[in-house]
């Protein structure tokens, strides 16, 4: 019986259009493969473009069902366009399925024959966003060095800086475009005598998002960045009880907001998660 082909240019989002990727991919030919190895990668991508954007603070401007509708469209457009590409994952799920179904993987054009990856169950795993990988792994020396001096987990600055900075993609930068460095949001107050970022910003006034503009502070190097916000939490005293609680991630996140780190009033959960899938990363990535 022959099986109508997921289009490449759809996502398998629905459970009619899942099954006929598994009959798809069952078939064993180099095509059905590659198709099917292409529909899961858009699927990963579409939840990691889903997970990046739950983690961003909203603007307030769009909020509602019809903005969450039109959000998720384009998520999926995103995901369908990001996917297949030379040397994505899609290559890397095509030999795990060649694999598992004794079929040669299709080749690339002028590429280079490869023997078959050995088999792996990270695949399945891979809940968290390349971005997230990234950005955990590029600051694990500096973090790893701040905690040493201030006691502060590793694992708890990064995730809180990833989820301040959407895993670095949303840098606070200075007027002529340089980074400010200041991955943890920390504004410029009286007592600050350093350089100074001056950006828009969502702050929540009684619940309601509003965009306004405010002074960040901007250093030098990530680790000044993170010598700065380690004597922060250690040194005021509005941050005492956070400080003592670094032994759970909730109790943590939780003290923080209670002692108005940020004015979003779901930050807690939010940096709860943010750390959970820094922990989750440090352990894969050791």
């Amino acid at each position: 019986m022959s099986i109508a082909p997921v289009s490449s240019n759809g996502l398998a989002a629905d459970a009619k259009s899942l099954n006929a990727l598994k009959l798809q991919a069952g078939q064993s030919t180099p095509a059905s493969i590659k198709e099917a190895a292409k529909q899961l990668e858009s699927l990963f991508m579409r939840e990691l473009i889903k997970s990046m954007r739950e983690a961003t603070q909203k603007s307030g401007m769009l909020d509602g069902p019809q903005g969450d509708l039109g959000a998720d469209l384009l998520d999926q457009q995103l995901a369908v366009q990001m996917s297949g590409k030379p040397g994505g994952l899609s290559a890397a799920i095509e030999r795990q399925l060649s694999l598992q179904m004794g079929a040669a993987p299709s080749a690339t054009p002028g590429a280079t024959a490869k023997p078959p990856a050995a088999p792996t169950t990270m695949l399945p795993a891979a809940a968290a966003s390349l971005s997230q990988s990234g950005f955990v792994q590029r600051m694990g020396a500096v973090a790893a060095k701040v905690e040493q001096s201030s006691g502060i987990p590793a694992g708890f600055m990064i995730g809180q800086a990833g989820h301040e900075s959407a895993w670095g993609q949303r840098e606070i930068r200075l007027p002529d475009g340089s980074s400010s460095f200041n991955v943890f949001g920390i504004k410029a107050g009286a007592g600050w005598n350093g350089k100074v970022a001056e950006v828009s910003t969502t702050e929540y006034v009684n619940g309601q998002a509003q965009k306004t503009v405010a002074r960040f502070r901007a250093y030098d190097s990530y680790e000044a960045s993170f010598q700065d916000y380690a004597k922060l939490i250690n040194n005021s005293p509005r941050y005492a009880q956070a400080k003592q609680q670094t032994g759970s991630v909730t109790a943590y996140a939780s003290g923080l907001q209670r002692a108005g780190y940020a004015t979003d009033p779901s930050y807690a959960a939010k940096l709860s998660q943010a750390i959970n899938s820094t922990l989750r990363l440090q352990r894969a990535q050791a």
